[in-house]
């Protein structure tokens, strides 16, 4: 455990905690913090994260006495239409590539945030990154490891010219060591461009005009008018009660409803203890259901079929939890009526709290690179779906089903703190699996982010990490589950915390499965 009094931040790279941590030194508040610790991400963590990735946030604000959220997501392009798709002859929204490429929308939250509670002058929250991205910095074990994969991943489309800048600017010598020190020139003068115009040559001006020569170049949807028109947009969180305490998260198109609906589910069963194999079990159960009628549901708010209260009512959740037997199961989909990240969180001495979460999906995102400026894009769009009758279907202006979710718990109206498990579809899994082990098993913060997870992987299938013994995992193998156990760390989330305690101190935690560390104050 960490602990702390005047501030604390929390993230998967230590260089980039110690930058937030400079600002509440500074005079800076967690907004600041935050956005610092967001900015110097991208030149520390490029396989997770960049100047092209998305972002949300949970920010408490102690003079508002109020939790705001900020959806930093953007939406498909104009010209990326089903049409388009079908014209390509893809069966599914590709992976890689233009086509898999949503107007980026961290940027924006950056700016977005700090304009309404940020205290520092803007340009100063650049200057850790800036120093590191012209300077250099040791590239730590995991994002190594990380780094290693995505050369791997990519080296079958190392001779298209559209994927030429990733190799220029990420992957010219390979992948680096541990250790090894990385410079980033093009991504510093992006970051000087950034903080000179609070933003606006990203969306308005000089970056926005070199986005669009080389989209049109290279046969890409994205242009400089997508770019004009967008904004990160604040909106309500979202919460449901579980056991005297209310756990918090961003509405959709985020996926943290299916967190909050499997909690739902799971105090309706007897889960008593976290290596119980029937409690796993009816864990487990609980997530699925919450996740299949979340993939069937979730996508833009003004596209979505169904009313999100319902998706958190009582009434659903009694619904889902009948018949849910003692075997695993593959549930369907039901009417609720009665789908590569880095997590950081930060707190100031005056109150404030932040959960931010910032991506570009898969890692290194959509593979696309803007020659000269560093920025590389997020694949969102590979998350929308090519069926006219889906929710998530394909649509210009449309933001698509989003994985990246901050959590914030809070009891009886008071703030306690932001928590987060970055990874994918196992982002809701963490949330659930982690806010048990802190809320219902005792286990303090770091024991919590410390302890075994399990995956769902569709299907029957379940991964799960070897801590949790062979009396688990067989019995979970003898109720039908198809467990493999997996001695790979990074699939299973990378998570932070940070919680105040009763005196006013701060706790904070970060786990082994990143490279992160708790700066505090």
């Amino acid at each position: 455990m960490t602990y702390g009094r005047r501030g604390m931040v929390a993230t998967s790279q230590t260089l980039a905690a110690q930058a937030g941590l400079a600002m509440l030194k500074q005079g800076g508040n967690a907004a600041d913090a935050i956005i610092a610790t967001a900015i110097a991400m991208t030149v520390l963590e490029p396989t997770s994260n960049g100047l092209g990735s998305d972002a949300f946030a949970l920010y408490w604000s102690a003079k508002d006495h109020q939790l705001f959220g900020l959806n930093g997501s953007g939406w498909a392009p104009q010209a990326l239409t089903l049409e388009a798709m079908r014209e390509k002859g893809v069966a599914a929204m590709p992976e890689r590539g233009w086509a898999s490429v949503t107007v980026p929308g961290a940027v924006s939250a950056w700016s977005v945030l700090h304009r309404r509670f940020g205290r520092l002058p803007f340009k100063r929250l650049f200057e850790p990154a800036l120093s590191y991205a012209e300077e250099g910095y040791p590239v730590q074990p995991v994002t190594s490891l990380l780094w290693n994969r995505s050369v791997q991943t990519f080296a079958p489309l190392k001779k298209d010219e559209v994927f030429a800048p990733l190799f220029e600017t990420f992957f010219k010598n390979g992948a680096p060591g541990p250790g090894d020190l990385v410079r980033l020139q093009d991504h510093a003068k992006t970051l000087r461009l950034l903080a000179e115009s609070h933003c606006e040559s990203y969306y308005r001006g000089e970056i926005a005009r070199a986005i669009d020569d080389f989209s049109k170049k290279t046969g890409g949807y994205l242009r400089a008018e997508d770019l004009a028109t967008y904004e990160a947009e604040w909106v309500t969180p979202v919460s449901r009660s579980y056991h005297g305490f209310e756990i918090c998260e961003i509405p959709p198109n985020g996926h943290g409803i299916v967190a909050l609906m499997a909690l739902a589910l799971a105090s309706r069963l007897p889960i008593k203890n976290r290596a119980e194999p029937r409690s796993v079990h009816y864990a487990i159960e609980a997530m699925k259901r919450a996740f299949v009628d979340g993939m069937e549901y979730i996508t833009d708010p003004r596209y979505m079929k169904v009313d999100v209260n319902d998706l958190l009512s009582d009434a659903y959740a009694d619904r889902r939890a009948q018949g849910l037997t003692e075997d695993a199961e593959m549930p369907r989909a039901i009417d609720p009526d009665c789908g590569g990240t880095v997590y950081l969180c930060a707190a100031d001495g005056e109150g404030n709290m932040v959960s931010f979460i910032q991506s570009n999906f898969r890692g290194f995102g959509s593979g696309i690179v803007i020659p000269g400026y560093g920025i590389s894009f997020n694949d969102r769009a590979s998350s929308f779906r090519l069926d006219e009758k889906a929710a998530n279907v394909l649509v210009p202006g449309k933001k698509p089903y989003h994985t990246i979710i901050p959590g914030f718990l809070m009891k009886q109206g008071e703030p306690l703190g932001p928590f987060g498990v970055m990874g994918g579809y196992m982002q809701p899994q963490g949330h659930l699996q982690v806010m048990m082990n802190y809320i219902d098993f005792g286990l303090n913060e770091q024991e919590a982010l410390d302890a075994p997870r399990w995956q769902w992987m569709g299907g029957k299938k379940i991964e799960i990490e070897p801590g949790f013994g062979p009396a688990v995992i067989e019995d979970l193998r003898r109720r039908g589950h198809e467990v493999t156990v997996k001695e790979d760390f990074t699939s299973f989330g990378r998570g932070q915390m940070i919680m105040r305690q009763k005196n006013g101190s701060l706790a904070g935690a970060t786990e082994p499965r990143a490279d992160g560390t708790v700066a505090a104050w």
